[in-house]
C-alpha cells in the first residue's frame, strides 16, 4: 500500500492547459473582466465600495475553492486502498473507456459526469485515475466536513454552498471558478448532473445549473471543444442501503461529523460484494450541439458580459443533461439481485413474511427474468453459476434462506429480549421492504419503455399502433419526473418498446397493430405488475387534483 501511494505519478495533461498553481488559478478567477463587472454592478446597486464588495468575493473564493496537492492524494490513494480492500472483493474497470479518457483528457477540456448512488462514488474516480496515471479531477461537493472536509478540499472538492438563493455575487464567483478551470483545462472538472444523492437507487431527473455552466464557455467560443464523459457506477451492495431507507421514511439524515464517521466503522466488518465503474465513451459537445444552438446570439455580446441563456441554448443544455444520464443507466450494470428484489415485490407480502418463498421457485423465475434482460440488451453481472445462493448471503439484512425458503428479514438483533412495539415493528419491516425496492430500482431503467407499452396494451385493451403510441405518450408525460426520457424521442422510445416485445416473442408488430401472442403473456405481465406501484402512487394524487377541481368550479 506504502508502495501504491509512493510511486511516480506522471498524468499527461490537457496539451493546451497553462501551467497554473492554486493560487494562480483564484488569482485569475478574482481579476477576471467578468468578475470585475459584477463587481462594480453590485457596488453600484448596493453602495458599497468596490473594495469591500472585492473582498467579499475574495472571502466566498476562499469558502469555495480546492487546495489539490498531490501530497493529500498520495495519502488518500494510501488510506482508499486500504479502505476498499476491507469492504468491496473486487473493483472492476473497463480499460476501453479508461484508454479513450486518457486521450481525450490530452485533447481538449474533460467534464467527468458519474452517476450518485453512494458517497464512494466521491472517492472511487479519483481513485481509479491516480491508479492509472490519469490526472485527477477537481470536484463540485456539496458538503463539507470538518477536518475530513480539509483532506477533501487537498484532494480536489470544491464546495458550493446547498442554498445559494439569489446572492449575486456568489452566483458570479461560482460560474467564473467553474469556467476558468473549463476554459484553462486546469484539470478534468467532475460534477453529479443528477444534482443529489439519490436516495431510491433510481436516476434522477438531470439540474441543468452546473451543467449550463460547464458548456457556456464553448458556446461563447472560448473553447474549441468541450468533452463529456458519463460514467455509470453499479454495486452489488451500497453501503448507505438501510440508511436511504430510513431517510425516505423521514428520518433525518445523521449529521456529516467525525464521531458519525468513527461510528459508522463498523461497515468495514461487512462484505459489500463488488463494485463496476464503466467509463462512457466521451462525447464532443461540438459535435452533439451542431445545429441545434444558433451562434449569432452569442457573437453580438462581448464574452466578459453576463448573459441570459437562450430557450433554444437551455433546451439544448436540457437534451444534453437527459442523454448524459440515460448514457449513465445504459452504461450501469445489473446485478442478480435487482432481478431477484424484482420478483420478490411482486410476490404476496404475507407469502415473504410468513409462509416463505421457495427457493426453487425463486431461482427458476430469476432465471427467466436473466434471459428476459439479456433480450432487451442489458449488460448483467452473472460471474458464476452459484451467483443467486451467493447474492442471497451478501444481501442477508434483507432475506434470509431457510429450509429451501427465503423470507423478509423481521428482527435483525435476534439478542433482544423484548418484543417490538407496533410501531417499530412496522418500522422495521418499512425499512427492510425499501431496501428492496431500491435494489429494484437498479435494473428498472431496462424494463420501463417495454412496461410502459405492456401497461397501455393492459389498460386500453387496445391494438392499434397509433392509440397504443398516443397513450404510451400520456404516460411518458405522467413519469417524466420519475424516469429518464430524452426530450423528444418519444417516437424511438416506442420503436424500442415494440422492437424488445417482439424480439423476446410477447407482441407481434405489423404496420397497423401490436399484437400479443399467447407466449408473451407471462412478459407483459410481469412489466404490467412492475409499473403498477408507480400508477397506484400516482392515482390517488390525480383523484385529489380533480376533486379540488371540481370542488372549485362548485364554488366550495
Amino acid at each position: 500500500d506504502f508502495g501504491y501511494a509512493l510511486r511516480t505519478f506522471n498524468p499527461q495533461p490537457y496539451k493546451g492547459a497553462p501551467t497554473l498553481s492554486t493560487s494562480d488559478l483564484n488569482k485569475a478567477v478574482l481579476e477576471s473582466q467578468y468578475l470585475c463587472y459584477i463587481i462594480k454592478e453590485i457596488a453600484m446597486e448596493t453602495g458599497s465600495s468596490v473594495e469591500k464588495v472585492k473582498e467579499d468575493a475574495s472571502r466566498i473564493l476562499k469558502e469555495m475553492s480546492h487546495n489539490l496537492q498531490l501530497g493529500f492524494i498520495r495519502l488518500m490513494g494510501y488510506t482508499l486502498n486500504k479502505v476498499f480492500k476491507r469492504l468491496y472483493r473486487s473493483i472492476y474497470v473497463n480499460m476501453e473507456g479508461l484508454n479513450m479518457l486518457q486521450q481525450a483528457i490530452q485533447e481538449s477540456p474533460v467534464i467527468l459526469i458519474p452517476n450518485h448512488r453512494s458517497y464512494v462514488d466521491f472517492l472511487i474516480i479519483s481513485y481509479i485515475l491516480f491508479t492509472y496515471d490519469i490526472p485527477v479531477p477537481v470536484i463540485a461537493a456539496g458538503i463539507h466536513v470538518a477536518i475530513i472536509g480539509g483532506l477533501l478540499r487537498r484532494s480536489g472538492a470544491f464546495y458550493i454552498r446547498r442554498a445559494i438563493g439569489s446572492d449575486k455575487l456568489y452566483w458570479a464567483v461560482l460560474l467564473e471558478y467553474v469556467q476558468t478551470i473549463v476554459r484553462t483545462g486546469y484539470a478534468p472538472l467532475e460534477f453529479y448532473v443528477e444534482g443529489f444523492r439519490s436516495r431510491t437507487l433510481k436516476s434522477l431527473v438531470p439540474k441543468l445549473g452546473m451543467m449550463d455552466m460547464v458548456l457556456e464557455p464553448y458556446f461563447k467560443g472560448e473553447v474549441f471543444d468541450i468533452t463529456l464523459v458519463p460514467i455509470s457506477i453499479s454495486y452489488d451492495r451500497v453501503l448507505e442501503e438501510s440508511l436511504l431507507a430510513l431517510e425516505l421514511l423521514g428520518v433525518p439524515r445523521p449529521k456529516e461529523s467525525i464521531t458519525g464517521l468513527f461510528k459508522a466503522s463498523g461497515v468495514l466488518q461487512e462484505d459489500y460484494g463488488c463494485m463496476h465503474v464503466n467509463f462512457g465513451r466521451p462525447l464532443s459537445a461540438r459535435q452533439l450541439c451542431e445545429g441545434k444552438i444558433n451562434w449569432s446570439e452569442y457573437n453580438l455580446i462581448p464574452r466578459n458580459l453576463p448573459q441570459r441563456p437562450t430557450a433554444e441554448t437551455q433546451d439544448c443544455v436540457n437534451w444534453l443533461a437527459h442523454l448524459i444520464v440515460r448514457t449513465q443507466e445504459e452504461g450501469s450494470l445489473i446485478s442478480p439481485w435487482s432481478l431477484m428484489a424484482c420478483l420478490l415485490l411482486q410476490t404476496p407480502f404475507t407469502t415473504l413474511t410468513e409462509e416463505g418463498l421457495q427457493w426453487h421457485q425463486l431461482t427458476e423465475k430469476t432465471l427467466w427474468l436473466r434471459k428476459l434482460v439479456l433480450d432487451f440488451g442489458a449488460r448483467l453481472n452473472w460471474p458464476d453459476s452459484e451467483v443467486m445462493s451467493s447474492t442471497v448471503a451478501l444481501h442477508h439484512s434483507i432475506v434470509h434462506h431457510k429450509e429451501d425458503r427465503i423470507y423478509l428479514v423481521q428482527d435483525e438483533d435476534p439478542a433482544r429480549q423484548d418484543p417490538l412495539s407496533p410501531e417499530e415493528g412496522v418500522m422495521r419491516m418499512a425499512v427492510v421492504v425499501l431496501m428492496l425496492v431500491s435494489y429494484r430500482n437498479q435494473a428498472l431503467h431496462v424494463f420501463v419503455r417495454p412496461g410502459i407499452l405492456a401497461t397501455a396494451i393492459h389498460i386500453t385493451k387496445n391494438t392499434r399502433k397509433d392509440e397504443l403510441f398516443s397513450f404510451f405518450c400520456f404516460l411518458q408525460d405522467v413519469f417524466s419526473n420519475e424516469f429518464i426520457f430524452i426530450p423528444g424521442r418519444a417516437v424511438q422510445d416506442f420503436e424500442e418498446a415494440c422492437s424488445l416485445l417482439q424480439k423476446c416473442g410477447a407482441v407481434h408488430i405489423s404496420q397497423q397493430e401490436v399484437i400479443v401472442l399467447e407466449t408473451g403473456l407471462e412478459v407483459l405481465s410481469f412489466l404490467q405488475k412492475l409499473l403498477q406501484p408507480f400508477l397506484d402512487s400516482y392515482q390517488p394524487s390525480f383523484l385529489h387534483r380533480l376533486n379540488i377541481g371540481a370542488a372549485w368550479r362548485c364554488g366550495d
